[in-house]
């Protein structure tokens, strides 16, 4: 578990993965953000030429999470990503948790303005 409050936090790339650290943190949920890249297709050299760097991983459930506000169209491109990691490393425990997932999730958990912020269109934009 991480101190979201921290000066020594992780630097999040979407304020949604700060928000999801929030709750872990709340609920003593124990995570990484980040921790670890897959390498998915490399070139004729062998050098790596995409991977995947899943949000968080959450240790005590053996659990990667990566989450996604971007317009369900967009989310293909992940979709695949995980298609092929999945292939690839198949003992690896992922999960793409979707905007409403997290909009549900935030309301569950009376963080209602919060959620408010993943309707409409500049929620769906990835930064």
């Amino acid at each position: 578990m991480a101190d979201t409050s921290d000066a020594n936090s992780p630097k999040f790339i979407h304020p949604i993965e700060a928000e999801f650290a929030r709750i872990l943190d709340y609920y003593g949920i124990h995570w990484q953000y980040e921790p670890r890249t897959f390498a998915l297709h490399w070139d004729a050299d062998g050098a790596v030429t995409e991977a995947f760097s899943p949000d968080f991983y959450l240790p005590e459930q053996d659990l990667y999470v990566e989450l996604t506000t971007v317009r369900p169209k967009l989310v293909t491109r992940k979709n695949r990503k995980l298609r092929r990691l999945r292939e690839l490393y198949p003992d690896i425990n992922i999960q793409l948790w979707k905007r409403s997932d997290l909009r549900d999730l935030m309301i569950k958990f009376g963080m209602d303005d919060h959620a408010a912020n993943l309707l409409g269109t500049d929620a769906q934009e990835n930064p």
